[in-house]
């Protein structure tokens, strides 16, 4: 396995309009993309865009929040009501080789992959396996290069 360019950290909110304020507000975030649905993943969704350095790409800020109460989502808001850090993403060249190299090693993969919010393949690695982090690896968009 290659480590790739961290593409997001994933954060859990309970209010994403007033999580968007925040990173408007407070933490001066220029580029904040609109909240969409992901009704397969339960979740809307909205990407919060961090400048980079000399011309590089920055790391995104994924803010989630529940679609309903059978969201995953839903279960990490209870134990965690503020809200917080729910996931790192990670970047692959190949969803599918990585997803056999994860497997090789023994590494529980949680679900089938699917495409995420990005329009790219992904799946998630269970945090047991992953340093007790929730671990998501997603194909490097084609556009990115």
């Amino acid at each position: 396995m290659k480590l790739g360019r961290m593409n997001h950290l994933g954060y859990a909110v309970p209010d994403m309009g007033a999580a968007i304020a925040h990173y408007r507000y407070v933490m001066g975030a220029q580029v904040i993309t609109e909240p969409f649905d992901l009704p397969e993943q339960g979740v809307k969704v909205c990407f919060v865009n961090t400048p980079g350095h000399e011309g590089t790409e920055g790391t995104q800020v994924e803010l989630l929040s529940p679609l309903d109460e059978n969201s995953p989502v839903t279960g990490f808001l209870a134990k965690n009501p503020l809200g917080g850090q729910h996931h790192v993403c990670f970047e692959v060249p190949d969803i599918d080789v990585a997803r056999a190299e994860f497997e090789a090693m023994g590494k529980r993969i949680l679900g089938p992959t699917r495409i995420g919010a990005h329009g790219t393949p992904i799946f998630f690695v269970h945090p047991k396996d992953m340093l007790g982090m929730l671990t998501e690896i997603m194909e490097t968009p084609k556009e990115a290069h």
